[in-house]
């Protein structure tokens, strides 16, 4: 398989596990679809397996949410589970009790904290609480998403296609998803064009 193929294609994550156990790259089980997307290319593109990640994977010791979630808790073993996320929430609106989640919030408030993590930050959960009060309330549009071919197809199809629907954008998503084409919007016009 080359790059391009693999790139054209759509694979769902645990297609993407087997793949790159297959393919002996480590810790498959913990990496998340980016990761194993990256790791998978690098070995196509190389021969060679590579570590996709510089985040410790390897978390011992006690979870953070046995020992009671708190402002002042630092962040050491994080649990991505809704008593985690309600937290997060419930002490965000006690300081600004009308905030409203923006799409794309939590995405990039966990690789804000996994960042913080490997450069060697020590973070608190109150940490997190105003990370994620700065995310909704910031009126800057986010980066694009590097791997979110999903999140980026439907925003591109909504931005793009005059008096468009979410419905309508997942529908032509769904369809996307089985061409051999790269999977972006720009794709998906073209082999319409040419279809036409």
């Amino acid at each position: 398989m080359t790059e391009t193929e693999f790139d054209n294609g759509y694979w769902y994550v645990d297609e993407l596990r087997v793949f790159a156990k297959e393919l002996g790259i480590p810790s498959t089980s913990k990496l998340r679809k980016d990761e194993l997307e990256k790791a998978i290319k690098d070995f196509l593109r190389t021969g060679k397996v590579k570590n996709p990640t510089k985040r410790n994977l390897k978390k011992t010791g006690e979870k953070d949410i046995s020992k009671g979630l708190s402002l002042t808790l630092k962040v050491v073993h994080y649990t991505s589970n809704k008593q985690t996320k309600e937290f997060i929430v419930t002490e965000a609106k006690k300081i600004v009790p009308d905030l409203r989640e923006r799409s794309g919030v939590r995405y990039r408030l966990n690789r804000w904290r996994e960042e913080q993590i490997t450069l060697g930050k020590e973070i608190t959960y109150g940490d997190l609480v105003h990370k994620y009060i700065e995310l909704n309330q910031s009126e800057e549009p986010f980066a694009r998403v590097p791997h979110g071919r999903y999140i980026n197809f439907v925003a591109d199809f909504l931005a793009n296609e005059k008096n468009a629907t979410r419905e309508e954008a997942i529908k032509h998503w769904e369809n996307l998803k089985e061409l051999d084409i790269p999977k972006t919007y720009t794709s998906w016009k073209k082999w319409n064009a040419k279809k036409s």
